[in-house]
């Protein structure tokens, strides 16, 4: 359905992305996972038209991207990272606008949104620059599928979104999926990951592993443990210093850290945090997750 090979950008003398290659099946959900400045969003204009690769290509149901892109722009949705609908138009007409764009109509594809647009149409009157952030969300998913497109390219759609608000995406893009669509998500949180059939670890413009997120996991190699101490901040610096340290992160209450001794067990590590002068020292070996592996594959390369 989507075949990314080999796709570059440079702006200036900074390298964006660099040999990309992605291949998207038809109907599957598939997560572009890394931090801010990674490159997901450059991968995307790129998908959408917006944006022409130094070298490689792209090709979307059999379409290529840079010489049929008044095609390609008719079978896509696009919800970009930042809300860019019409703030002084209300839920109802931005509707009816992008509606309208496409040539159709809200009645003609209304069983597509349905689900996603009863949540709002209380509020069909309101201005969309004064719904909250998981209202704006919703219009903005509706607005991207009224055309009933077969690629759904959603760039960050979570950011900036109660945790509450979040859940109910996901849960709606799963929905949609059974619809014949096939949907293309960045997100920064590691989390969202596991939501996805599969998914491409990027940083700072390279791929680092694609695969189901059930097989990253179990790919992981590190000896993890989950440590929490009185100082959590203090904890951390020393951690940094600790010479058996592979990475250490903050996850909920406590720091994860990676050692490299596999062998090692939390008795060594809190004997010698107790040397650090560390009270009511916490360790228990942890289970890791996709944000575990992502400091793993970083921390080698």
């Amino acid at each position: 359905m989507i075949r990314i090979q080999n796709i570059s950008k440079t702006y200036h003398d900074i390298t964006a992305i660099k040999n990309i290659t992605i291949e998207v099946g038809h109907n599957e959900l598939f997560g572009l996972i890394g931090p801010d400045g990674a490159g997901k969003t450059t991968i995307f204009r790129i998908l959408t038209s917006l944006l022409l690769p130094d070298e490689g290509t792209v090709f979307m149901d059999n379409l290529d991207v840079i010489k049929e892109y008044k095609k390609i722009r008719k079978i896509i949705g696009y919800m970009p990272g930042r809300f860019s609908l019409y703030q002084d138009l209300t839920v109802e007409e931005n509707l009816e606008f992008f509606a309208t764009v496409f040539g159709t109509t809200i009645e003609e594809n209304y069983d597509l949104i349905k689900d996603i647009y009863i949540q709002i149409e209380p509020f069909r009157k309101r201005k969309a620059g004064k719904l909250s952030g998981g209202m704006k969300q919703k219009l903005a998913l509706s607005c991207a599928l009224i055309h009933k497109p077969k690629v759904l390219i959603l760039d960050e759609p979570t950011t900036g979104v109660d945790a509450v608000s979040r859940k109910e995406f996901w849960e709606m893009l799963k929905r949609l999926k059974e619809k014949d669509i096939t949907i293309m998500v960045s997100t920064p949180y590691m989390d969202e990951a596991s939501l996805c059939d599969r998914v491409a670890l990027i940083q700072k413009g390279e791929i680092m592993r694609i695969d189901t997120p059930e097989n990253i996991i179990s790919q992981y190699n590190g000896n993890l443990f989950a440590v929490r101490t009185d100082n959590m901040y203090q904890l951390m610096k020393d951690l940094h210093q600790y010479e058996e340290t592979i990475s250490v992160f903050l996850f909920g209450q406590y720091l994860h850290l990676t050692v490299k001794n596999e062998h090692m067990n939390s008795g060594e590590i809190q004997n010698w945090l107790s040397l650090k002068e560390h009270r009511n020292i916490h360790i228990e070996k942890a289970k890791p997750n996709i944000e575990d592996c992502f400091m793993e594959l970083m921390s080698t390369r």
